[in-house]
């Protein structure tokens, strides 16, 4: 399958910060590529990178076989970007917002004007075509933004957080709308991180932690990286915590995790044949149970072995040299 998006070595600096720290991956056409890490791991820089928005300070990327720097303006021809906020005018109809990108992109008033009801429709928008989008909710600004980057018929789709902010149906809905460009051969590079996102639609991830690709795969091959699978314990009495993670660590060889405030614990456990044995080790030392569980390793627990923080965590990139702003606040002052 032939690769729509390709990035190698690229590296992007912000005075003393380092963005990016040689990161590469790919995307093959057709696909969803998940890019997980939290705030200031670098998605948006590579982003941006991609985008032709940015330049690189080291490495190369290509989308659709056009060089990012030496091919801008043909890269822009095949690509889309939805962001982080929303970019459409406020003070326009979701009408006139669409058709004006259209105009701008060289179409007849005439096309312009159709392609923009073919968005709305599309998008469940026509019943609020011709009102301002200041008047939108935030899931409609969303689904209103998406149709922006539409009008031009991209075979290449950035999504930088695009559900952000949004309620669970919101959610829902955007993700029903990806599946739908994705059916269609549109390529998405998803940045999200929601690790549920990322689990639901994308076919192949890229984890980015402090500038660095630290991990790629499906999400089934990234689980799998973790071990076993994840024993969930919740005892009838929560002040027995204490004695149930004994009990797990001695059998399953791994630490037990309790979420702050929780009752329950998590375990690694490599064997599901360990089982009875817990079960009779807690059930001799008279702990009773109210959960006990088992279930495959989640996308979380995969990015917290590999990084050693959970996905939703802030984390400043170099924040001694960068006064504590994370990449995208030192990009932001940069420009």
């Amino acid at each position: 399958m032939t690769d729509a998006i390709t990035a190698e070595g690229l590296v992007k600096n912000f005075g003393k910060t380092q963005a990016l720290a040689g990161a590469g991956f790919s995307a093959a056409a057709g696909t969803v590529l998940g890019v997980l890490g939290p705030n200031g791991a670098g998605k948006t820089t590579a982003v941006r990178i991609l985008t032709t928005l940015l330049p690189p300070d080291g490495g190369h990327a290509s989308v659709g076989g056009y060089d990012v720097v030496g091919d801008a303006h043909q890269v822009r021809q095949l690509i889309g970007l939805t962001g982080q906020y929303a970019s459409v005018d406020d003070g326009l109809s979701g009408t006139n917002n669409l058709v004006m990108i259209g105009r701008l992109l060289g179409l007849s008033r005439a096309t312009a004007r159709a392609r923009a009801a073919e968005l709305l429709s599309r998008f469940d928008l026509t019943d609020a075509a011709s009102r301002p989008v200041k008047t939108y909710s935030g899931g409609m600004r969303r689904r209103i933004d998406l149709a922006a980057s539409l009008v031009g018929r991209p075979q290449v789709l950035f999504l930088d957080e695009p559900t952000t902010g949004l309620d669970p149906q919101a959610r829902s809905d955007v993700w029903d709308m990806i599946r739908m460009l994705v059916a269609d051969g549109v390529t998405v590079l998803l940045t999200t991180q929601y690790l549920d996102e990322a689990d639901q639609l994308a076919d192949d991830i890229v984890v980015i932690d402090h500038g660095r690709v630290i991990a790629t795969g499906t999400p089934d091959e990234l689980k799998a990286k973790v071990g076993g699978q994840v024993l969930e314990v919740v005892p009838a009495d929560s002040g027995r915590l204490g004695d149930v993670a004994e009990i797990l660590a001695n059998w399953t060889g791994s630490e037990p995790v309790a979420e702050t405030g929780a009752r329950q614990l998590t375990a690694q456990v490599a064997n599901a044949s360990l089982l009875p044995g817990i079960v009779r080790q807690l059930d001799e030392d008279g702990i009773e149970l109210a959960e006990f569980s088992l279930r495959k390793s989640s996308l979380d627990e995969v990015f917290l072995t590999l990084t050693g923080h959970r996905a939703e965590d802030e984390l400043a990139l170099a924040a001694g040299a960068a006064g504590g702003r994370t990449a995208r606040e030192t990009e932001k002052a940069a420009r």
